[in-house]
Parts: structure tokens; sequence; C-alpha cells
């Protein structure tokens, strides 16, 4: 049985209301759940940004079920991988164990931020793979010494780590990702319910773990009002990510959607309160190999309406995939 997650949008949803919408998913009986690591929203009707890492620590305060999870964490420009490794080891403890840290090779709108540039997709990769390596070494105790091609690491160490350390996930979109994923992840992640990635990941040493997918979703009794929101709000999500990694800002996303329409949107995002229509979009995904799917309801104040829909409607059939 496939497993259904519940996704704390930071770009859309301020951070107190992110807490108590996770406190609701819990209680409707999400599986999971996943949080965004932005500095910056996609457009700016979204309208939010809050600090990830501070939003997890006080969820895993309001919470005593729900795992939590970084979907995803850039360990490269924004965030030294020192740093990512001390924030997971103490989310992990406060979480008592249900936290993973998913790690991803980023994006130019969260990263420009510090001004250190944007590297190529390939240092990309290589900057994410020396940075997995320090991470899981400070995950193994001790002093950690470092001089690299990317970072260097002097006399790092951390002094508070569970006993259980957190499961790594790393981001998918290619073979060379999936390549490193298969080779350095607990468990691989992609927002695309394309086969041939999860093939990939199996293919160099991925075999058995788990495969967390994530899929927008626009609840209303309004079906029209949905698609309206989901325009609005949503229209970045078709650029696809070589795409999507690289514009700088909203304002580079709101030229690169002028020409998308509604009707484009509603075709690739379930919209209103159509239960099949919800179940056939999360069913590609299942299709091809993922295990989980976190859902990402649009639109910030529509939160509790999906989270009670979701409840007695979606989740029951959701499970019978």
């Amino acid at each position: 049985m496939v497993q259904i997650g519940y996704t704390m949008m930071t770009e859309q949803t301020g951070p107190r209301a992110l807490v108590s919408d996770l406190v609701a998913a819990e209680r409707a009986g999400f599986d999971f759940s996943v949080t965004s690591d932005h500095y910056f929203p996609w457009l700016e009707s979204q309208g939010h940004a809050s600090y990830a890492w501070s939003v997890l620590g006080a969820a895993a305060q309001a919470t005593t079920r729900i795992p939590l999870m970084t979907y995803v964490t850039c360990p490269t420009v924004r965030y030294h991988p020192v740093v990512v490794a001390q924030k997971a080891a103490t989310m992990q403890l406060l979480s008592q164990g249900r936290f993973r840290l998913g790690l991803g090779s980023g994006e130019n709108l969260n990263e420009h931020v510090v001004g250190a540039g944007w590297p190529s997709p390939q240092i990309r990769l290589e900057m994410l793979d020396e940075a997995v390596d320090i991470i899981r070494a400070l995950f193994e105790g001790g002093n950690v010494n470092h001089q690299g091609a990317h970072f260097d690491v002097a006399n790092a160490r951390l002094w508070d780590l569970p006993d259980e350390l957190p499961p790594i996930g790393i981001a998918v979109s290619g073979e060379r990702s999936c390549a490193l994923a298969g080779r350095s992840a607990d468990l691989v992640i992609a927002t695309e319910p394309k086969a041939e990635l999860i093939e990939s990941f199996d293919r160099h040493g991925g075999g058995g773990k788990p495969r967390v997918g994530q899929l927008p979703v626009c609840y209303d009794t309004d079906r029209d009002a949905a698609i309206a929101r989901a325009h609005d709000q949503f229209r970045w999500f078709g650029g696809g990510w070589p795409v999507n990694s690289e514009l700088p800002g909203p304002s580079g996303f709101e030229g690169a959607t002028q020409f998308v329409t509604p009707q484009d949107v509603a075709e690739a995002i379930p919209c209103g309160d159509d239960v099949s229509a919800f179940v056939d979009a999360v069913r590609p995904f299942v299709e091809a190999g993922f295990t989980e799917v976190a859902l990402v309801q649009i639109g910030g104040e529509h939160q509790l309406p999906f989270i009670q829909w979701a409840e007695t409607k979606l989740l029951p059939a959701l499970r019978e995939l």
C-alpha cells in the first residue's frame, strides 16, 4: 500500500499556520509529512518563505506520530554541509526518531542570496556528492577534517547525535543524479512519476529502498476557483527541473509562465473535489514504483478544508491503491 503524505509548503503559508495545519494532517491520518526549504517563493502570489528548520523544530514538538522530512534541502551553497548535519541530528533528537533528511542539488531561486554564484548542473552534483560524504562522516561521530574540491571542514564534530541516525534521501531528475542516489542515499526523491528514474536508482544500488514522490493538488468544492488558484500560484510547476533550477527569482518565473493558461494547469493538476481525479493523478506514481507520495494542497488558506475532505474521502480512496 502506497503511503500518502502531507506537504508543509513554506512558500505559501506562514510558519505558525504551517505547524497548526500539520497537527490537523496528523490527526486526519496522513502517513508522513515533507517540508520545502526555500528562501524565496516561486511566484509572488504565494507570498511566503519562512525558515524551514525553525518550522520543523516547532512541528516536532507539536506532533507525536507523523514523520517529518525536508523536501528538499540544498547542502552546498546557502548552507554548508557541516551545518546541515548539525540541523539534521538535532531534528532527529527533537522528533524522537521521526526525521528524514531529504537533499538535492538546489535551485538558483534560493541559493543566489549568498552571492556565491550558481554553478553548472555537473558541478552542483559534484558538490552534493561531496556534501553527503561530509554529512555521513559527521553522523559517524568524532572529529572530521576534510579538504575537498568544493568544501573544507576543520575539526568539526556533532556533540548531540541520535542513537538512530536520520536516513538521507537524494532528489533525482536524470541518470547522473540517480547514480549518486543509488550509491549514497537511503531513499530516493522525485517530483515526476517516471519509471525510468526508479529503474536507474535500482540499477545503481537503490533496490528495496523507499521512493518518495510529490504531487500538487488543488481541492475546492468550486472547480473553477480551484483552477484559478492553481494557475495563480502553481503554474511554475510545469517548467520542468532544467528550467526551475536555473531561474533566479519570482519575476523570472512570472516571465517564464506568462503564456501558461488555466486550462494547461487544469490538465496537469487535479482541481476540484472529484475523488477519482485525485486518485488517477496518484496512480502513475504507484505504477512507476513509488512507495510514498506527498500531496501539496495549493493555497495557504485552503489547507484545513482539504485536510478534512482528505480524512473522510480522499485518504480512504487512496488506501485502495
